[in-house]
C-alpha cells in the first residue's frame, strides 16, 4: 500500500518533473514533505501566481507537465490567473490545491475551499480543462488519470485537483501510468490544400502561437520555401520564422511591420493561417480590402476557425506539425511538375528592409525602439526571450529580429501583465545553460516583480530587462488616441527599478543610452547563479506600435 501523496510524487518523478512550484500551507504539508523525501526541488515563490507562471514556463521548455501547488482558500484563488494564462498557451500544467478537511466540510472551517467557502473546483472550471475535488481515496486514481489525460491529449491545457489533507495521507493500492502521448489525427483535406496552393497566384502564410506549441518550425519553413510563399506572423507567432529569411515580412497586427501591411495590400488570393485564432490583436489594422479570396486554417482548436475573416475557409483540424509532415509526404510522392513554381516576386518583397524611423533621444532616456535594437545586437542568437504584456513587447515584435525559431514567446490572447517574469524563471530551471531573458515593463514589475526574489533565492540567472516610462504605457497611449486624454495610467512617482531589484538581492543596472545597455548585457551574460535586472529609462512620450487596434 502507498499513500495518495506518495503516488503523486512517484508519477512526477517518472515523468521527468524535477521542480514543483508553490507556497506552503497546512492542507498541502504532506505534499511538501513528500517532495523533500524524494529529493525533488520545491521552489518557494513569492506569490501563488508566480508559482503558476513558473510551472508554465517550466512545462513549455521542459516539454513535460508543470506542477503548481497552493493551499486552500486564498492560496487557490491566487492561482486562478496563472491557470488562465496557461490555458491561453495550451500548456499542460497541473494545479493542486488543498482543502482543510473533507470530514468536517459543512462546519465552519478556516480557508474553506468547498461549496461553503470559496468553491475552488467551480472557480477553476473556466480557466482549466478539468477541475475536480478528490473526496475519497477511491476516487484518486481515476480523477488523477482524467486530469492528466485532459492536460496532455488533444487541445492541451491546465487542469486542477483539490485534494483534502486527510485524503493525501490515506493509503491505497499502488498504480502506475505513463504521461499520455497522443497519436495526432491527420486531416483528410490535405490533397485539397495542395490543390489550393497550386492554384494560388498571390498567397501569404500567417503564423500564430500554435506553431510554437506544436514546434512546427521546420515544417512551416518547408511549406514557405516549397511554394515561395511570403510569411507574416501574429504577435503571438513572433519567433516561429527566422527574420533573416528572404520570405519573412515580419509581424502583422499589434507591433506589425510596414512590409507585412504593404504585402497584404497586394490583393492576396489565399491566406494560409497556421496556429492562430485570428484575434483582434492579430488582426489589428486589417482592412476589408485586405481580405483574401480564400483561407486555409490549420488549428487543433477549431472554435474560432472561419469566424474572424468572413471568406470561404478550409479548416485543417489537428496538430499543425503532424498535418504538415503528412502534407510534405504527399507532396514528395507527387510529380514535381504538378507543383506550382516558386514565387520569385514574393522573395523580392521579403527582402525589403524596414523603413528608417525617426527615433527620439535625450540625455535622460533612450527611445524604446532604439533600445530594442540594441538588445538584439548584443544578446546571443539562441537567447530565449519571454515578452511581457505591454508596449515594451510590441516594440520588440516590430524591432527585435529572431534568427532561431522557438526563441521568442509572447501571449496575445489572455495577456497577464507580469506573467513573463515567472515564465522566464521556470524556463531557466528547465534549460539552465541557455540565456533566458524576460522583457517587461515597470507596470508589470510592480505587479509580479517580487518573483525576482525567487530567482535570487534559488540562484536562477535570468536576465530581467525592464523598460521604465513611469506608467501603464499601452493604456495611456490608447486612451490619448481615442479619448484625447488619459485617466489613471501615469504614476505620480516613477519607481526606481534598480533600487527595487537590489533590495531583492539581484544585481541591477540603470541605462539611459546604447553604450550603457551594451555594458550591462555584456556583464549580465557572465552571471551563472544570480539574476540581474537591467532597467532602461525609455521615452515616456514615444508612440508604441499599438494604435491600429480599434
Amino acid at each position: 500500500m502507498k499513500t495518495v501523496v506518495s503516488l503523486l510524487i512517484d508519477h512526477f518523478k517518472e515523468w521527468g518533473v524535477t521542480h514543483i512550484f508553490g507556497i506552503p500551507g497546512k492542507p498541502i504539508v504532506p505534499i511538501l514533505t513528500e517532495i523533500e523525501d524524494n529529493e525533488l526541488e520545491f521552489i518557494v515563490t513569492r506569490h501563488e501566481n508566480g508559482a503558476g507562471f513558473a510551472a508554465s514556463g517550466y512545462s513549455l521548455i521542459k516539454d513535460t507537465i508543470g506542477v503548481a501547488i497552493g493551499t486552500s482558500g486564498p492560496g487557490g484563488t491566487n492561482l486562478l490567473t496563472s491557470a488562465g494564462q496557461a490555458k491561453a498557451y495550451h500548456l499542460p500544467v497541473l494545479f493542486i490545491t488543498g482543502h482543510p478537511s473533507i470530514k468536517n466540510t459543512g462546519k465552519a472551517l478556516g480557508q474553506d475551499s468547498s461549496m461553503f467557502g470559496t468553491d475552488l473546483v467551480k472557480m477553476f472550471e473556466p480557466v482549466t480543462l478539468f477541475s475536480a475535488r478528490v473526496e475519497r481515496k477511491e476516487q484518486f486514481e481515476l480523477y488523477f488519470k482524467h486530469a492528466i489525460e485532459k492536460a496532455c491529449v488533444g487541445v492541451k491545457g491546465p487542469v486542477h485537483l483539490s485534494i483534502p489533507f486527510e485524503v493525501l495521507v490515506e493509503e491505497i493500492n499502488p498504480f502506475k501510468f505513463e504521461l499520455p502521448r497522443e497519436v495526432p489525427v491527420v486531416s483528410t483535406q490535405l490533397e485539397n490544400v495542395i490543390h489550393q496552393l497550386n492554384q494560388a497566384e498571390n498567397p501569404i502564410l500567417f503564423l500564430g502561437k500554435g506553431v510554437q506549441i506544436s514546434k512546427a518550425y521546420e515544417e512551416v519553413k518547408w511549406l514557405a520555401e516549397k511554394w515561395g510563399i511570403p510569411v507574416i506572423t501574429t504577435p503571438g507567432g513572433k519567433g516561429t520564422f527566422s527574420a533573416n529569411h528572404s520570405l519573412s515580412l515580419g509581424a502583422f497586427g499589434l507591433g506589425g511591420t510596414e512590409r507585412a501591411t504593404k504585402y497584404l495590400q497586394s490583393h492576396i488570393d489565399l491566406m494560409i493561417v497556421i496556429g492562430s485564432k485570428l484575434s483582434d490583436m492579430s488582426l489589428a489594422g486589417f482592412k476589408e480590402s485586405y481580405k483574401p479570396k480564400k483561407i486555409i486554417q490549420f488549428d487543433i482548436d477549431i472554435t474560432f476557425s472561419g469566424k474572424s475573416i468572413s471568406v470561404p475557409t478550409l479548416v485543417i483540424q489537428g496538430d499543425a506539425k503532424r498535418n504538415l509532415e503528412e502534407l510534405k509526404k504527399k507532396v514528395n510522392d507527387m510529380d514535381s511538375a504538378s507543383l506550382a513554381p516558386i514565387n520569385l516576386l514574393a522573395q523580392e518583397q521579403g527582402n525589403e528592409k524596414n523603413q528608417t524611423e525617426e527615433l527620439s533621444e535625450s540625455s535622460h532616456y533612450i527611445s524604446a525602439a532604439s533600445a530594442i535594437k540594441e538588445l538584439r545586437r548584443h544578446l546571443p542568437n539562441d537567447t530565449i526571450l519571454f515578452g511581457d504584456d505591454g508596449s515594451h513587447t510590441f516594440f520588440a515584435i516590430k524591432h527585435y529580429d529572431i534568427y532561431e525559431p522557438g526563441t521568442f514567446f509572447f501571449d496575445d490572447v489572455f495577456g497577464t501583465m507580469g506573467h513573463a517574469i515567472g515564465y522566464a524563471i521556470g524556463a531557466k530551471i528547465a534549460s539552465p545553460h541557455k540565456p533566458i531573458v524576460c522583457l517587461t515593463g515597470d507596470g508589470c514589475t510592480l505587479m509580479h516583480g517580487t518573483e525576482i526574489a525567487t530567482a535570487v533565492n534559488e540562484g536562477i540567472a535570468v536576465i530581467f530587462i525592464v523598460f521604465n516610462n513611469g506608467g501603464l504605457d499601452m493604456v495611456d497611449k490608447g486612451m490619448k488616441q481615442w479619448l484625447n486624454r488619459s485617466v489613471g495610467a501615469k504614476y505620480k512617482e516613477k519607481t526606481n527599478i534598480k533600487k527595487f531589484a537590489e533590495s531583492l538581492g539581484a544585481i541591477a543596472y540603470r541605462c539611459r543610452n546604447k553604450s550603457e545597455i551594451e555594458d550591462a548585457i555584456r556583464q549580465t551574460l557572465e552571471y551563472k547563479t544570480i539574476p540581474s535586472v537591467i532597467e532602461v529609462i525609455v521615452d515616456p512620450n514615444e508612440i508604441p506600435p499599438i494604435l491600429n487596434r480599434v
